[in-house]
């Protein structure tokens, strides 16, 4: 993601704050009852928004359950973030994801030697809601549609687990469009209160795609993690880039800086699963070139960089 995406997708948010529009920076007094705070999540959301109370009561529960603040900023950020991504639907409807599914599977067939034929003759095979998996996927609207489909596929078609590896390719999903990966690492850290048993069945996938699901990891992605953000603007920018892609970003121009070497403020200091010190990126080598200025070595940048995701990547040397 370049710069320029990174920080237009953070501006959009801050463009679609609704009823919280003005300076998201400011603080009011916290409500002390949640009825209260319920209240006052109810009257920032989108004059459209229907269930008004319903998606209130998730915010309130999906701040309070990870011990998050119900600040007047914190609750602006989580509806901002739902507007811009489902338009507060928490399983969105997604254009043309028919035409997608199928070329996602026509693309890993090809990868895999599986010709053409056999794909369809595989996808005519009756799936268990009786409809054939071509007649499932040509009628497909939303992303939780689709992940049933792949999961169905990879556990009941030999054709599947080839295709698809036992991954689903469905990655995000919910009101706020949060990584299905990200949501089912959270879980094993911080179990959801009010889903007990979503680690034992193996459903925090399905949890997602629920209103309450969607909200709960989606503001975990957003919100519980530490960072030293003086504007909300960089959290919606690690909310679409990764977290502390905002902090990498500005490390990243101070290194430009120092070495006059022209680097893309992307946030992405290591190059995902470059695990060969001889191939560095660009960021790395421009930290390379004043390694002895800095008075470490290669292997030293690397291990700090690989923290790139982690507060602990600002209590290195390097940073």
């Amino acid at each position: 993601m370049t710069t320029k995406t990174l920080f237009l997708t953070a501006l959009l948010a801050l463009a679609l704050l609704a009823g919280c529009a003005g300076d998201i920076r400011q603080t009011e007094p916290t409500p002390l009852r949640p009825a209260d705070i319920r209240a006052q999540i109810a009257s920032l959301l989108p004059a459209y928004v229907s269930d008004r109370s319903g998606w209130a009561a998730d915010i309130h529960d999906a701040l309070t359950t990870q011990n998050l603040n119900t600040s007047f900023q914190n609750i602006c950020a989580v509806i901002a973030i739902t507007e811009q991504e489902s338009s507060f639907r928490a399983d969105p409807t997604v254009p043309d994801l028919n035409r997608i599914a199928r070329e996602e599977i026509e693309r890993r067939a090809a990868k895999i030697g599986v010709p053409p034929f056999a794909v369809s003759v595989a996808l005519k095979i009756k799936s268990p809601n009786g409809q054939t998996y071509a007649e499932r996927i040509d009628s497909v609207k939303t992303e939780r549609e689709l992940s049933d489909i792949f999961e169905d596929l990879i556990d009941m078609v030999p054709m599947g687990k080839r295709l698809f590896a036992d991954k689903n390719p469905v990655r995000t999903g919910g009101a706020m469009q949060v990584s299905i990966a990200f949501a089912e690492q959270y879980a094993q850290a911080h179990p959801n209160p009010n889903t007990p048993n979503t680690l034992k069945d193996g459903s925090i996938r399905q949890e997602v795609f629920t209103r309450r699901g969607g909200l709960y990891y989606g503001t975990a992605h957003l919100i519980a993690y530490p960072a030293n953000y003086d504007k909300t603007i960089y959290r919606f920018a690690d909310f679409n880039a990764g977290q502390y892609a905002s902090r990498n970003a500005a490390f990243q121009n101070a290194v430009s800086r120092i070495t006059g070497k022209p680097l893309d403020l992307d946030g992405d200091l290591i190059q995902q699963g470059n695990n060969d010190l001889d191939k560095p990126g660009s960021t790395e080598l421009a930290l390379r070139s004043m390694s002895s200025a800095l008075n470490t070595d290669n292997p030293t940048i690397r291990r700090a960089l690989e923290q790139k995701r982690s507060p602990a990547f600002g209590n290195t040397a390097l940073y």
